[in-house]
């Protein structure tokens, strides 16, 4: 992939990368500059799917696409998953409109500037490390899902049972033992300019694991629409 790797978060106002990723959801290549100049971009930068909140959280974007689409604005999917598990995975757990990119190397992750958190016992440096006495003390709620709000180690165990999702090979080499690449939305005008985010970086880690605000992406899709 072509990025330009860079050492801080992008905000609102910062000009995205440019990037070549493998489609997914179709054969070739998908670029910042398919989109550059003809439409705004909504992009989520997702772990692999192995994470069963980046799972739902994926199939949450897709789900706002009718609205966004109505605005004028695509959406970009992009996980850590290597392409051929992610086609297998999709082949079988179908979205529909979904446009999907694999970037197994995290370069884009790191172009956008969401940091690889490292898991400690309890030495919490945020975004960068964290204790696991910080991680237990959080809460994931998913009601329906969930029994109570919970943890978000014991929370993902129990959707993964859930999902029946069994990990391959490929899974494995994308998931960062004592690590997880934090994550987050883009949405960038039709010139590629970061215009809102929402990221698991931002409050101390409160949005770890946690579903975007519809409401407040809308909004601001509204500010760019066509």
């Amino acid at each position: 992939m072509s990025a330009c790797h860079v050492e801080h978060l992008l905000q609102p106002g910062d000009q995205a990368p440019n990037f070549v990723l493998d489609a997914i959801s179709r054969e070739g290549k998908i670029a910042l500059d398919d989109f550059r100049g003809h439409s705004p971009l909504l992009i989520g930068l997702f772990r692999g799917l192995h994470c069963p909140f980046c799972r739902r959280h994926v199939a949450a974007m897709a789900q706002l696409n009718p609205t966004l689409h109505e605005k004028g604005i695509e959406s970009l999917v992009v996980v850590n998953t290597p392409v051929e598990r992610a086609r297998l995975y999709f082949r079988y757990q179908p979205i529909a409109n979904l446009l999907a990119a694999s970037d197994p190397e995290r370069g884009l992750h790191r172009a956008f500037g969401l940091p690889v958190l490292e898991f400690t016992h309890n030495k919490t440096d945020w975004p960068y490390k964290v204790g696991m006495d910080v991680v237990m003390a959080m809460r994931i709620e998913r009601p329906g899902e969930l029994p109570e709000p919970m943890a978000p180690p014991k929370a993902g165990d129990l959707l993964n049972e859930k999902d029946q999702y069994e990990m391959t090979e490929a899974d494995r080499q994308v998931s960062l033992t004592g690590h997880m690449q934090l994550v987050g939305h883009f949405l960038l005008d039709r010139e590629g300019v970061v215009r809102w985010s929402f990221t698991e970086v931002e409050d101390e880690g409160r949005y770890v694991c946690q579903a975007l605000n519809p409401e407040e992406l809308l909004s601001a899709a509204s500010q760019i629409a066509h």
